[in-house]
């Protein structure tokens, strides 16, 4: 191709951009690594790192509060080009961005798949789902019983 080009944005490979996650998960390096951690999900069949297990510590001062909330993230073959998507395993009242059924987020809610670029990343993902789960909406909610699952 040719050489000129300024504000190009260089894409990191699919697979360097998960290591470089997973290495920042196992190391607590994070963004948001005082609230949420991440890692590869135990699977079998996860050679192309597509699974990962989440957890976001509940905020200070709510009905979340001294809860560990599990998540299942899935990295699809779109991903860091789109957001990957994100489940409660842990049964949480937050209807602002959470199936009640299923516990599947629904990131757009949330304002994370407004302005998605490769750069984000699942922990930035997590924070936002933590940053929902503290708004002044949503910090009082009753909550199922701690232990459930969906």
């Amino acid at each position: 191709k040719g050489g000129g080009g300024g504000g190009e944005k260089v894409v990191v490979p699919r697979t360097f951009k998960l290591l470089e996650e997973l290495e920042a998960g196992e190391k607590g390096t994070g963004v948001n690594s005082h609230h949420c951690s991440l890692g590869l999900a135990d699977d079998d069949d996860n050679d192309d790192l597509r699974y990962w297990n989440g957890t976001i510590l509940g905020p200070m001062q709510s009905s979340y509060e001294n809860r560990i909330y599990s998540l299942r993230i899935e990295a699809g073959e779109g991903y860091p080009m789109q957001p990957p998507t994100v489940t409660f395993i842990t049964k949480i009242n937050l209807p602002s961005c959470v199936d009640g059924r299923t516990g599947k987020v629904d990131l757009g809610k949330i304002g994370v798949t407004r302005g998605w670029t490769p750069q984000n990343s699942i922990s930035d993902v997590l924070g936002a789902i933590f940053h929902a789960m503290a708004r002044s909406e949503n910090r009082k909610l009753p909550q199922p019983e701690e232990g459930t699952e969906f």
